[in-house]
């Protein structure tokens, strides 16, 4: 089966989507026939992927060198978009930055975090989805998120609140959007797993890594099962070790243990026979 979206005569917002998995998803839109928006701040891989949309077979290409943090810059393009093609069907809120912080650090690596990995999906959707009900077409939403959005791991604290946040808000966004009468559309949370994409830093794909074309396979196929949180598994962890991993998180909470107690050393014997299937 199929999203009832992923047809010829949808058109397609991807912001992120000059790079990594949004051109990915960019080029598989194209290969289904769709109108698509290509939506960055790089503008000097925009023209590339507009090249590569349009080989890939797109209907037409439409592209946008937005930062998503400037809800105005999209408030715009939502209305050109809707004068061009008549609106959107299918929304990727996929852009995202990474970079390094800590609790403590500095404000402004945060809110630059923030801006994008957050604000940039709550604007994407607030500003496309209204539109998107009102036509009564078949439609999605899909948000990048992340693993440590939901394992939380130490060391980049303002990427994991980013994406913890924006599991929260995608799965309000499904709630809300299937109790309103008259709307088609369905929400979707990508959970990526180690993809080889500019943000890993390395000009070769490693032996673990999935490719991004890999990930959007398996989150279309997904879509077409009517799945939500869409656990992407890669070369190196499959779906049952981030089943463990993502139980045990949750289990700090009902077992009282310390936070993060996965990467506490006194919890490292009973993580590891957690992991192994002892108990």
């Amino acid at each position: 089966m199929t999203h009832p979206a992923f047809t010829s005569e949808s058109v397609a917002l991807v912001t992120g989507g000059a790079s990594g998995i949004g051109l990915a998803a960019v080029k598989k839109f194209a290969q289904l026939g769709m109108r698509v928006v290509i939506v960055d701040r790089a503008e000097d891989t925009l023209a590339a992927a507009v090249v590569a949309a349009r080989a890939a077979g797109a209907r037409d290409v439409m592209s946008a060198s937005i930062d998503v943090a400037d809800r105005s810059r999209l408030e715009a393009l939502e209305a050109e978009v809707a004068d061009r093609f008549g609106g959107v069907d299918i929304l990727m809120n996929n852009a995202g930055i990474g970079g390094r912080s800590n609790a403590l650090g500095p404000i402004e690596v945060w809110r630059s975090i923030l801006d994008v990995n957050l604000w940039g999906a709550v604007h994407g959707s607030q500003v496309f989805a209204p539109r998107m009900i009102s036509r009564g077409r078949a439609g999605a939403i899909i948000n990048t998120g992340s693993k440590q959005g939901i394992t939380t791991p130490p060391g980049n604290p303002a990427y994991n609140v980013s994406k913890a946040a924006l599991k929260a808000l995608t799965e309000a966004l499904s709630y809300e959007l299937r109790n309103t009468e008259g709307a088609r559309i369905s929400a979707h949370l990508l959970v990526p797993g180690f993809v080889h994409t500019g943000m890993i830093g390395a000009a070769e794909k490693p032996p673990s890594a999935w490719t991004p074309e890999q990930t959007v396979d398996f989150f279309v196929e997904s879509m077409g099962r009517g799945d939500f949180y869409i656990l992407c598994p890669d070369n190196d962890v499959p779906r049952a070790l981030d089943e463990k991993r993502i139980a045990w998180a949750v289990g700090d909470i009902v077992e009282n243990r310390p936070a993060l107690s996965r990467w506490h050393p006194a919890y490292a014997a009973a993580f590891a026979s957690f992991i192994a299937g002892d108990k």
